[in-house]
């Protein structure tokens, strides 16, 4: 089935914030085996607004639309879907009763401003809002398109479609079989090269995603119900023989992102899990922990971004930085082993590095980082040079040195 997306919002069209909800939507529309045809985005403009619905309509059967579901007068969703269909709004009485509970049980009243959520296309469908005051709504356009509109705000969005949207979308006749592999450290021309035969030999379409955390590799068949088995075998078959020549860059064969891929090794192994970070300040500690459970393996970290901080609390060695600077390999290494000794844990990456844009000199440049990893008393140091923003050598660094951490507790003969 053809579906089309549509962003609403004028922080959106004047990029004040990054359109997450389309691309996530669109995964997962995708992952059901919908093909997404248009990903509209259009500001909080009643004629922007009605003319995009009315031309999707027209040209996909199935249109998630996410915004304008607030309370503020900017906020004209529901409004112009009616406009659209020729129908008033009206108050839609269980909409009304769940918003009236939920600003009740957080010892708020129910005034016009957020009753004017809980007014409603005449005959759209609800869905519920269980995370938020916003309630959304399916409706089925002039052209037999069915329309689900969901709140901007993206934890609202996501749970509604999972709960209320995804169980009402038809079955489509065709769908994408997908298997996934996760790479770091070859860019993606590399990988491509590597990989370039691939789609003829095994009639796949191989897909690319590039991003700080590495190379993800999608192998995809398109499939019906009756070509299923053998779509399965093409795409293992690719997908086996993409895992050979890839390598040991391999980290992952999901779409799971590389801090979940080492978290579930650190697990899975019963290993504690502790970060002496200095120019990547805390991101290598976050990255850990936006995984769920991380708790189980991960005890903390130290952003040691002072001098005085590595050796006060770390422990390095004030002859160390003296003699070889804070960028280093002698103290990325013992700043590892600080780690480990302060926390008590079983395995200690640490990171120091010049980010920039200033502060780089002959000998070490914008862009250098040292890493190193301890594991089981034994020390393993890295070093690299990441181009790009402050942003991006922070971003880099970080991916690389878990990558580091990951490789080590993988290839451990002793586990």
């Amino acid at each position: 089935m053809s579906a089309a997306i549509l962003s609403l919002g004028t922080e959106l069209t004047r990029g004040e914030i990054a359109n997450g909800n389309a691309t996530w939507l669109a995964e997962r529309l995708s992952e059901l085996g919908h093909d997404v045809d248009e990903i509209v985005t259009v500001g909080d403009d009643d004629g922007h607004i009605t003319a995009a619905l009315e031309r999707l309509g027209r040209s996909a059967r199935l249109i998630l639309c996410t915004g304008g579901l607030g309370p503020t007068t900017d906020d004209r969703t529901a409004a112009c879907v009616a406009h659209v269909l020729g129908v008033p709004l009206a108050l839609h009485a269980e909409a009304h009763a769940d918003l009236k509970a939920l600003l009740e049980r957080h010892g708020r009243t129910l005034g016009p401003e957020n009753e004017k959520q809980a007014y409603l296309p005449v005959g759209a469908t609800m869905l519920k809002n269980e995370r938020g005051t916003a309630p959304g709504f399916g409706v089925t356009l002039e052209s037999g398109a069915a329309a689900y509109f969901m709140p901007g705000v993206p934890g609202e969005m996501q749970a509604m479609f999972d709960k209320e949207v995804k169980p009402r979308l038809p079955a489509p006749q065709a769908g994408w079989l997908v298997l996934h592999l996760r790479t770091f450290g070859l860019p993606e021309s590399e990988v491509g090269r590597r990989l370039v035969d691939l789609e003829e030999l095994h009639g796949v379409v191989i897909g690319y995603r590039a991003s700080a955390g590495g190379v993800h590799v999608k192998v995809q068949v398109r499939t019906t119900p009756s070509s299923l088995a053998e779509a399965r075998h093409r795409a293992q078959t690719a997908w086996l023989a993409a895992r050979e020549r890839l390598g040991s860059v391999v980290f992952g064969i999901t779409s799971a992102p590389l801090e979940q891929v080492l978290g579930e090794l650190l697990q899975k192994r019963a290993l504690s899990f502790g970060l002496a970070e200095s120019c990547t300040g805390g991101g290598a500690s976050e990255l850990m922990t936006r995984v769920p459970g991380s708790s189980a393996y991960f005890h903390g970290g130290v952003v040691a971004y002072d001098n005085r901080v590595k050796v006060a609390v770390l422990g390095v060695p004030e002859g160390l930085i003296d003699g070889h600077g804070a960028v280093s390999r002698e103290v990325a290494e013992a700043m590892a082993t600080g780690i480990c000794r302060t926390l008590g844990v079983d395995v200690g990456v640490s990171i120091t590095g010049i980010a920039g844009p200033g502060g780089g000199s002959g000998d070490k440049p914008v862009g250098l980082v040292h890493w190193a990893v301890v594991h089981r008393g034994r020390i393993a140091s890295f070093q690299g040079r990441f181009s790009g923003t402050r942003v991006d050598v922070q971003r880099r660094a970080t991916h690389a040195a878990l990558f580091s951490a990951w490789q080590i507790v993988k290839s451990d003969p002793s586990e």
